[in-house]
């Protein structure tokens, strides 16, 4: 799968999260200050030609919109991390981020759940 860098990961969320959306919409979610057109119009341009994001041209505007798909990225970037850092165990990687991050009671609730809803599911 493809590795984002830092500026296209930036850009590839606001991509995500607008669906839809042209250069002034991309700019306008960046704190301030804003990145120049320009440069966002440039990284715009790169991510199109390594097929990150895809655009429909309406008159001199580009639309665009992710060609890359969220979910499948994200569970890439995951499974390259328990690989590198945990040697390929899901369970101390599981470990590291139930103790290390500041879950609150209810949120590990729900993290039980689900794993015993995917355990519920593997025994069938």
């Amino acid at each position: 799968m493809k590795q984002l860098n830092k500026s296209e990961l930036q850009v590839m969320k606001y991509v995500w999260d607008l669906e839809k959306s042209f250069l002034k919409d991309i700019v306008f979610q960046f704190p301030e200050p804003k990145p120049a057109y320009t440069t966002i119009s440039t990284l715009l341009n790169r991510m199109c030609e390594k097929k990150y994001i895809g655009f429909n041209k309406l008159g001199r505007d580009k639309e665009y919109y992710p060609l890359l798909d969220k979910r499948k990225y994200f569970s890439s970037q995951i499974k390259t991390i328990v690989s590198d850092f945990f040697n390929d165990s899901g369970s101390q990687f599981a470990s590291f981020f139930a103790e290390e991050t500041d879950l609150s009671q209810k949120e590990l609730e729900e993290i039980q759940h689900l794993i015993e809803k995917q355990i519920k599911n593997k025994k069938q």
